[in-house]
C-alpha cells in the first residue's frame, strides 16, 4: 500500500518504540476496516464496530451506511474518532427501511451489546417514589419501579430526605401493616400491633372499610390535600392539653407542624395533565461525556441528574441516543423537551409519538426563560466533565511529554493559546491552563485583540496575546509555564518564540499542534513529529488544544452576542448609545436584565423607570 495514502488516513509515524512489523500490522488493520466501510450499502441502517476480540465496541445509525462509516476513515478527524478507528477490526451492519427504524434498532442493539463507547443508562434515571399497592389492605413504601397493576404512585422525589420524612409521618400517623409478604390470616398479631404500629388486618382486628379510610387519608396527604388531617391533629392536641396530657399534646403538635411543612406533590399518572418540561444539555471533552437533565413539573424543579459516559459519537448523535434510552419506558414524560444541541427533531418527535404514544414538543431555544434554564443545565454538565478530567492521574503522560518535547522536567503548568475571529471582527485570543495534566479554569484568560484594526492577522493576534500575558508574568512574578502550546503550525510557534526571547523568557519551551495530522511543531530546528494517536503525551496536548479552541470560540461568540445586544437595546425608545453602555456595564447580559424589576434596572443602570419598563416589554416579547 502507498505510504502517503496510509498517512492521509492514519497519520502514524514510526516512533522509537514502534517496530516496522507493528506499523505494518496497523496499516493492514486500518486498510481492512476502511475496505469494509467502502463495501457497505447506501441504505439506512445500523453499523456495529468490533475490536480484535470480536467485542462490539460501538453501535451507530445512519441514513446512508457507506457514507457515514466511511467518514471515520477520512483525514483530519478529531481525536476521539482517531482513537476509535485504531481499535476497529471488523464492521457489520443491519439494513433498515428508514432512519426511524434505524433509531429503534440502534437503541435495541445498544441494550443487547452494551458497547463501551456508546452512552449507556444503567437505571440511573429513576428517582424514588411512594407506592400504595392495589390490595384489600394496601402497603405503603418506597420504590423505583412502576408496575402497571393499579397501584398508586406519588413522586418522584429527587430529595430523598423529604420522601423519608413523608414515610416517617405516614408511619407515625397511620397504623398500617408492615409485613412484606402477601397478607395471610394469623391466629395472633405481631409485636407491631401491641405497640400500636399496626391495625393487624391479618387477625381481623380491622375491617377493610376502616383500613381503607386510612389509605384515603394517606392519598390526600401525599396529594397536598391535608386540611382535614391538620384539623384532626389540632383537635387532638387541644384535647390532650385540656386533659393535661402534655407529652401527648407535644407529639400531636410536632406531627401537626410536620404535616404543615409538606408541599404539594402530584401523582405520576397526572403528569400529562399539568405543565411539564425537561431540559437536556450535553458537554463533551474528548471521549468524556456528561448529560445534565433538569425536570420541571407544575412550574417547580423536581429533579436534576447527571449521566456520564465515554463515547465516540458527536454531541448531537449522542444526545439523541441518550433521549431514546432515557424515555424508553414511557414514564415521567414531559409535555415539552428543550435540548442544547441541534438534533433531528422530526425523528425524536416521531419516536415519542409512534413508539411511546406520547405527544412531546421538542425545542432548541436560543433565548428567553428556557434558554437560561438550559444554559444552567449545560453549566452543570460542563463542571462535571471538568471534575472528571481533574480526577485523572496524568503523571505518566506528563513524563512521556517531557521525553517527547525534550523538557528538563514534566510540565506541571501548561498554558495554551488559540485565536478566534470572524472576517477580522471580534478577534479574541484564549489562554487556558492545565495543572498536572488537568484543566485549571481559574487560570483561563481572554484577550480582546486591539492592535489589528480589523485586519485578518492571526500572527499579529498571537504576538499581542503572548506579549500581554508574559509581560504580566514578569511584572507580577507569576509562575512560568513548563510548556506553552500554540494551536497552529510553524509560523505561530515562531511568533511566540520571538516574543518570549524578547521578554527574556528563552527558557520557556513552546510547541505547536498542527490540526491536519495532529503534528507536533517545535520552536527550534527539530523536525515535526507525528505520534501514534494512542500516545498519552499527544493525548495531553490534544486536550489542551481542544479546550483552547472551545474557550476561544466561546469568547468570540460572546462578543458577537454582546454587539447584537447593543443593537437590540438601541431599538428601544429612550435608549441610545450612552444608555445601552450603562445597561450592559451594569448587567453584562440581557438574560440578567430580564430577571430584574423596572425599579432595579433603573437604579443599577441609571436610566428612567419608564425606559426600564419599555426595555422589559421589548425583551419579553
Amino acid at each position: 500500500m502507498d505510504k502517503e495514502a496510509f498517512e492521509a488516513g492514519l497519520s502514524y509515524q514510526v516512533d522509537k518504540q514502534m517496530t516496522e512489523e507493528e506499523l505494518k500490522a496497523r496499516r493492514e488493520n486500518f486498510e481492512k476496516a476502511r475496505a469494509k466501510a467502502h463495501e457497505l450499502p447506501l441504505n439506512p441502517g445500523c453499523y456495529l464496530m468490533r475490536d480484535a476480540s470480536g467485542t462490539v465496541i460501538y453501535v451507530g445509525k445512519a441514513k446512508s451506511l457507506r457514507k457515514r462509516v466511511s467518514q471515520y476513515f477520512l483525514p483530519n478527524r478529531d481525536r476521539k474518532t482517531q482513537a476509535l478507528v485504531e481499535k476497529i477490526r471488523d464492521i457489520s451492519h443491519v439494513i433498515t427501511g428508514n432512519d426511524y427504524e434505524a433509531l429503534i434498532l440502534e437503541n435495541n442493539l445498544i441494550k443487547k451489546y452494551n458497547p463501551h463507547y456508546n452512552i449507556l443508562l444503567k437505571d440511573g434515571k429513576s428517582y424514588p417514589m411512594i407506592r400504595i399497592t392495589k390490595e384489600d389492605f394496601p402497603k405503603v413504601y418506597k420504590t423505583r419501579r412502576i408496575i402497571k397493576d393499579g397501584s398508586d404512585y406519588f413522586g418522584p422525589y429527587p430529595d430523598v430526605s423529604k420522601m423519608s420524612q413523608y414515610l416517617d409521618l405516614i408511619d407515625r400517623l397511620f397504623s398500617l401493616r408492615k409485613c412484606s409478604t402477601p397478607l395471610r390470616k394469623k391466629p395472633q398479631p405481631c409485636l407491631y400491633y401491641h405497640i400500636g404500629r399496626c391495625q393487624a388486618p391479618c387477625c381481623g382486628k380491622v375491617s377493610k372499610a376502616e383500613y381503607g379510610k386510612s389509605i384515603d387519608r394517606i392519598r390526600a396527604f401525599l396529594s397536598g390535600k391535608n386540611d382535614d388531617l391538620q384539623n384532626q391533629l389540632r383537635e387532638e392536641m387541644m384535647a390532650a392539653s385540656k386533659e393535661m396530657q402534655y407529652e401527648v399534646a407535644a407529639k400531636k403538635r410536632d406531627l401537626l407542624l410536620a404535616v404543615q411543612s409538606v408541599s404539594k406533590v402530584q401523582m405520576v399518572e397526572d403528569y400529562s395533565n399539568t405543565e411539564s418540561r425537561d431540559y437536556a444539555a450535553i458537554e463533551m471533552r474528548s471521549p468524556l461525556c456528561t448529560v445534565s437533565l433538569m425536570q420541571f413539573r407544575d412550574g417547580k424543579l423536581i429533579g436534576r441528574a447527571l449521566y456520564r459516559a465515554q463515547t465516540f459519537g458527536d454531541e448531537s448523535e449522542t444526545l439523541l441516543n441518550f433521549l431514546t434510552q432515557y424515555y424508553e419506558d414511557g414514564q415521567q414524560m414531559p409535555n415539552e423537551l428543550y435540548v442544547s444541541h441541534e438534533i433531528d427533531i422530526d425523528l425524536i418527535s416521531r419516536y415519542f409519538q409512534e413508539y411511546l404514544k406520547k405527544q412531546v414538543k421538542v425545542f432548541v431555544p436560543k433565548e428567553g426563560r428556557d434558554f437560561r434554564i438550559l444554559r444552567m443545565a449545560a453549566e452543570n454538565a460542563s463542571r462535571d466533565v471538568e471534575k472528571r478530567l481533574k480526577s485523572r492521574d496524568n503523571s505518566k503522560a506528563l513524563e512521556l511529554l517531557q521525553e517527547v518535547c525534550g523538557l528538563e522536567e514534566p510540565p506541571e503548568l501548561i498554558e495554551g493559546f488559540d485565536i478566534a475571529q470572524l472576517n477580522g471582527k471580534y478577534t479574541v485570543a484564549s489562554l487556558i491552563s492545565f495543572v498536572n495534566g488537568n484543566p485549571n479554569p481559574s487560570g483561563y484568560r481572554r484577550f480582546n485583540i486591539r492592535s489589528l484594526n480589523g485586519a485578518i492577522d492571526d500572527f499579529g493576534a498571537m504576538r499581542e496575546a503572548i506579549t500581554r500575558r508574559y509581560s504580566r508574568v514578569i511584572e507580577e512574578n507569576l509562575q512560568k509555564p513548563g510548556l506553552i502550546l500554540i494551536d497552529g503550525g510553524k509560523g505561530q510557534v515562531n511568533v511566540a518564540r520571538d516574543v518570549l526571547d524578547e521578554l527574556g523568557l528563552a527558557d520557556v519551551p513552546v510547541v505547536g499542534l498542527a490540526k491536519q495530522f495532529e503534528t507536533i511543531v517545535f520552536d527550534d530546528d527539530r523536525p515535526d513529529l507525528r505520534l501514534d494517536h494512542s500516545n498519552d503525551a499527544l493525548r495531553v496536548l490534544i486536550a489542551v488544544r481542544d479546550e483552547c479552541h472551545r474557550f476561544a470560540t466561546g469568547a468570540n461568540q460572546a462578543m458577537r452576542s454582546k454587539e447584537a445586544s447593543f443593537h437590540l437595546l438601541q431599538s428601544v425608545p429612550g435608549i441610545g448609545k450612552v444608555s445601552s453602555d450603562k445597561i450592559m456595564n451594569a448587567f453584562t447580559t440581557l438574560d440578567d436584565v430580564v430577571q430584574c424589576s423596572p425599579e432595579e434596572i433603573s437604579q443599577r443602570a441609571g436610566i428612567p423607570i419608564k425606559t426600564a419598563e419599555n426595555l422589559l416589554a421589548r425583551l419579553k416579547v
